[in-house]
């Protein structure tokens, strides 16, 4: 059935659409990943900047919106003074305090 004739079933009150929806195929939704309530949100971005972002995603093997969602509550925390940081760059930030630097 295509969009005009459901259109026409709708508004003719006729039972033919709830047969069609009634019949239809049980579909699954993706289960979320987390537990936490979610707004989705559209931000445009230049495309050489959303070809970025998603080059860092595919690096760490993650969704664009998963670390597009980091790295926003990164910088909130930040804000904040509340900061979470990788152990990679904690001990990143260590070796670089033992190596004597050049005068």
């Amino acid at each position: 059935m295509n969009r005009n004739d459901a259109t026409k079933q709708f508004h003719s009150g006729g039972d033919r659409l709830a047969e069609l929806i009634d019949g239809s195929q049980q579909v699954e939704l993706p289960t979320p990943d987390t537990d936490t309530p979610m707004v989705s949100r559209s931000v445009r971005l230049p495309l050489e900047t959303y070809e970025r972002v998603r080059a860092a995603a595919d690096a760490r093997g993650i969704g664009v919106t998963t670390l597009m969602r980091q790295w926003i509550e990164a910088g909130l925390a930040d804000l904040d003074d509340s900061a979470t940081v990788s152990l990679a760059d904690v001990r990143r930030a260590l070796a670089a305090l033992s190596r004597p630097t050049a005068a």
